[in-house]
């Protein structure tokens, strides 16, 4: 699923226009996106955890030439998977299928239960 099927799917499940659900996922990851720069996490009950992590600068190889490089410090963001998505997917026959059957989205605009 890419941005704009995810768009899609909940414009109908919320019953609102595509645009009105297009605008609440782009300011959703426009917050994610501002809390990460200021090394806040974002903490989704159930869901699951983004936030930011340090990498020390180490020693690499070129893989092409074999001559060793510096690999520079970096902050990369990192999304920890939350005990409810963590047992939802292993449970469900999700891996298996590639889609998920049924579902509650509560709270909001985009209420409502997913099903196929």
């Amino acid at each position: 699923m890419n941005k704009s099927d995810l768009i899609v799917a909940m414009a109908e499940v919320g019953e609102i226009s595509k645009a009105a659900a297009e605008r609440i996922l782009d300011c959703f990851l426009s917050k994610v996106t501002e809390s990460l720069l200021r090394d806040e996490s974002v903490t989704l009950s159930g869901f699951g955890t983004f936030s930011v992590t340090s990498r020390a600068g180490r020693k690499g190889r070129n893989p092409l030439t074999g001559e060793s490089i510096d690999i520079p410090a970096k902050r990369v963001p990192k999304f920890k998977p939350g005990r409810e998505l963590k047992n939802t997917i292993s449970s469900s026959g999700a891996a298996a299928s590639g889609s998920i059957t049924s579902g509650t989205i509560t709270g909001g605009a985009a209420s409502g239960t997913i099903t196929k």
